[in-house]
C-alpha cells in the first residue's frame, strides 16, 4: 500500500475553493495559476491537453472553468471562476482542447497547459492529486518534480551571471531554508525560471525584496 504524506490538516481538509471538487476545482485552478505565474501575462490561446478522469469529466465537474480561471490568475475561492470562459473569450483569449480519455498517463488527473502570445509559448504538465493539491511534472519540456504542496518560491528572470546568488542571499537574510531547487531556461541570454520549494510560510516580504532584483520579470509565492 502507498502512504501519502501530508504536512497538516489543510492537505486533507483541502483550500477554501469553488466547488464541486477539489481535485477537478481547486487543483486544476492551482496548475493553471502556476503557468499564469511563470509566463507573467494574459495569453493570446491556450491549449489544454486533458488526460484520462480530467478528460472524461472536465465539463461536468467544472475543470474547464477551473484551468482557465488559473491560466488568468485566480484564486481558487474567487466566485468568477464560474464564469471564466466568458471572462476570457471577452479577452480576446483563444481557448482550445485536446480530450484524451484512453490516453496512458501515468495519473488520472493530468492536464498540459500551453500558453502562447506572439513569439513566446511555454508548457506545463500538471497532476492534481486530491485536496487541491498539485505536482508539476514538465515544464517547457523539461522533466520536473515539484509538490507545489510545500511553500513555493517561483522566480522569472533574465539569463545572466548571478541571479541565483542574489535571490539565494535575500532568502539567507530573512533566514528561509531552501528545501529543493529547480532551475531552467529557454536558452542562453534569454528568460529563466528559478522554482524553490522552502520550509517557511512566510515568505512575503522576502519576495517583495526579491522582486526588485534587476533584470527579474516577477516572483511569486504559492503558499
Amino acid at each position: 500500500m502507498k502512504h501519502l504524506k501530508f504536512q497538516s490538516v489543510f492537505d486533507i481538509i483541502g483550500p477554501v475553493m469553488i466547488g464541486p471538487s477539489s481535485s477537478h476545482t481547486a487543483g486544476a485552478v492551482r496548475i493553471g495559476k502556476v503557468i499564469h505565474s511563470i509566463f507573467g501575462e494574459i495569453p493570446e490561446s491556450v491549449t489544454f491537453a486533458l488526460y484520462n478522469s480530467f478528460a472524461k469529466t472536465y465539463q461536468g465537474h467544472g475543470t474547464d472553468k477551473a484551468l482557465v480561471a488559473g491560466i488568468m490568475g485566480m484564486d481558487t475561492d474567487n466566485p468568477d471562476i464560474k464564469n471564466s470562459l466568458e471572462i476570457a473569450h471577452q479577452r480576446g483569449i483563444k481557448i482550445y482542447w485536446e480530450i484524451l480519455k484512453d490516453s496512458n498517463a501515468p495519473h488520472p488527473n493530468t492536464a498540459k497547459i500551453t500558453v502562447k502570445k506572439g513569439e513566446k509559448s511555454m508548457s506545463i504538465t500538471g497532476i492534481s492529486i486530491g485536496g487541491g493539491n498539485i505536482q508539476v511534472t514538465e515544464l517547457n519540456g523539461f522533466s520536473v518534480s515539484l509538490s507545489m504542496n510545500t511553500p513555493t518560491i517561483i522566480v522569472v528572470h533574465k539569463d545572466i551571471p548571478g541571479m541565483i546568488a542574489k535571490v539565494t542571499d535575500i532568502l539567507s537574510k530573512y533566514d528561509i531554508n531552501i528545501a529543493q531547487m529547480t532551475v531552467t531556461r529557454e536558452s542562453q541570454g534569454q528568460k529563466a525560471i528559478m522554482i524553490i520549494e522552502v520550509d517557511s510560510r512566510d515568505c512575503q516580504d522576502c519576495v517583495n525584496e526579491i522582486e526588485k532584483i534587476p533584470n527579474l520579470y516577477n516572483a511569486n509565492f504559492f503558499n
